[in-house]
């Protein structure tokens, strides 16, 4: 979980008149947890959980303990200046690479060290949040004043040259991919996005801002003699980006600065960052069953603007405004979680439920309990996904055409969670390939839920394993295969010759038990390792487990 820093000195300032005992006392009821204190009580270490992205600074934080401390209720305070008359040109270039940019202009105020501190602390964390290791989305943080205006977004081959970050000398793109630590740690980001082409920000006279999303260039660091800041966030998805920029916006505006947009684009350019408030609606009957509360709308309404947002009650429903900062809310359910926090969860009392009986273990734990030991002990990690993935990971990264039967998401907000999987390999392989960095050999298991659309919808518990090393193969992965329903189910299992596109021809079977077909074993194709980016040969199974299971 990321953690905050915050010191007390500026605690103090941000909520004055309050004890810091009973600000102290309020960081849990807004999801936030205490980790330490450290150095004689002058800096308290706070962790909260990545959905709330606005937590990632001390000012965010800050500004939802003022709420919940009745300080400042209701939306906060929040202007755009105008336009920057700034502007970002998008080569087409990049389209191929990382096509998004989003970027904005932040004027007239004072860097001390601890807010530095902080700014450089948030955009890590956004860059492992939102920005999924800067893969999806990352920040570049510039002195304005070392700009000369437009700046163009465009790519360039490995031999382009500037001055990185720290360095009093230029080294090529091919050179910080090669031997810097930024370049080591986050180069394979761009592996496949263009071949041997790489995205730069560069100024009017030629200057180098950034190379993102390794590492911004030297010319435009940022030190406490910065009094305006530009800002860009680039990115592959762009939702994320502005998402990212929103809280930066929100997060520099707290810290005295004066927010003005920058026109980005190709033609006819947008002016970011886009800060609108979106509304959603809730029945107050609703929250109240959520909630086994019996709160009226003008109680309603106070919770909400407790937790920072804005509300007005129309019959038994809810209009509320939520800052676009507030990226974890989108659905009336997170609507009834903030009034919960505004109502204070130390507030709701707790009752027995009304059943008189008592709960037992599902008897499917005690298999999967078996499974896990099993695999475990075979040297196995268990691996943990969601069942709503992409088209992208589950089909075309196999080759395979997506076919009509795929159950969507209606109404998706992210093209990585628009359908349920119909096998748990692509999600194991989606595993791998965030490690591509650990030590080999890599093996994974997992057990989840599949879904299948015939005559009908159906679920099936399925397990899956996957083995991914220099000398992985058929064999290997076949011997756990056996060891696994030799140990929990006490039979024996056969494999006959077949194919699927997940797996190599001549080295896929399916796996048959009792005579009926249970599940599939193979080595993976050269296609899905290539378009996974694994370097290793990979051998996976699969197994429906409603075969077995009683």
């Amino acid at each position: 979980m990321p953690v905050v820093n915050m010191s007390v000195e500026r605690l103090k300032k941000f909520i004055p008149g309050v004890k810091v005992d009973k600000v102290l006392d309020m960081l849990p009821f807004v999801a936030l947890d205490i980790e330490g204190i450290d150095d004689n009580n002058n800096v308290i270490r706070v962790e909260y959980n990545p959905n709330r992205p606005d937590f990632s600074s001390d000012y965010g934080i800050a500004r939802a303990l003022r709420g919940l401390l009745e300080i400042e209720t209701g939306l906060p305070k929040f202007r755009i200046a105008g336009k920057s008359g700034a502007a970002v040109k998008v080569d087409p270039t990049v389209k191929k690479i990382r096509p998004h940019i989003v970027a904005l202009v932040a004027r007239n105020s004072k860097l001390d060290d601890e807010t530095i501190k902080q700014l450089i602390a948030m955009q890590e964390d956004l860059h492992n949040g939102i920005g999924r290791r800067r893969k999806k989305a990352s920040i570049g943080i510039h002195n304005l004043d070392a700009i000369k205006f437009p700046v163009t977004y465009k790519a360039v081959d490995g031999d382009y040259s500037f001055e990185p970050l720290g360095e009093s000398s230029s080294r090529s793109i091919d050179q910080i991919l090669k031997e810097s630590e930024a370049g080591r740690q986050y180069g394979h980001i761009l592996e496949g996005s263009g071949r041997h082409y790489y995205p730069v920000i560069i100024d009017s006279d030629g200057m180098t801002l950034s190379f993102p999303p390794i590492i911004n260039g030297n010319a435009t660091k940022v030190d406490e003699s910065c009094r305006n800041l530009f800002v860009e966030v680039t990115a592959t998805d762009q939702k994320a980006a502005e998402d990212v920029l929103a809280i930066i916006a929100v997060t520099l505006y707290d810290a005295g600065f004066e927010i003005r947009t920058v026109a980005v684009g190709a033609g006819k350019r947008a002016e970011t960052p886009q800060m609108k408030p979106k509304v959603i609606s809730a029945d107050i009957d609703y929250i109240n069953s959520i909630l086994g509360l019996t709160l009226d709308a003008r109680q309603v309404v106070k919770c909400l603007k407790k937790s920072r947002l804005d509300a007005r009650a129309a019959g038994k429903r809810i209009a509320c405004t939520v800052p676009r900062y507030r990226t974890d809310i989108s659905h009336p359910i997170d609507i009834a979680e903030e009034v919960a926090i505004g109502y204070g969860i130390f507030n709701i009392e707790p009752v027995f439920p009304a059943s008189p009986t008592a709960g037992q273990k599902n008897s499917l734990s005690t298999y999967f309990e078996a499974i896990r030991e099993t695999l475990t002990g075979l040297g196995m990690l268990e691996s943990l996904s969601f069942s709503l993935t992409s088209k992208e990971v589950q089909y075309e990264a196999f080759g395979i055409t997506t076919g009509r039967d795929a159950l969507s998401v209606d109404g998706s907000k992210s093209i990585e969670h628009e359908i349920l999987r119909d096998s748990l390999i692509p999600s194991l392989l989606q595993s791998l390939s965030r490690n591509v960095h650990e030590e080999y050999p890599q093996r994974l298991f997992e057990i989840g839920k599949t879904f299948r659309k015939d005559d009908s919808i159906t679920e099936s518990w399925n397990v899956g394993a996957v083995i991914a090393h220099a000398d992985a193969g058929y064999t290997e992965i076949r011997s756990a295969m056996q060891a696994l329903i030799r140990s929990c189910f006490d039979k024996d299992t056969t494999t006959k010759t077949s194919s699927s596109p997940m797996f190599m021809e001549g080295r896929c079977a399916e796996i048959v038990i009792d005579g009926a077909v249970a599940g599939t074993i193979g080595e993976v194709t050269p296609l899905a390792l290539e378009n996974f980016k694994l370097r290793v040969p990979a051998a996976a199974f699969e197994i429906d487990l409603s075969k077995l299971l009683p």
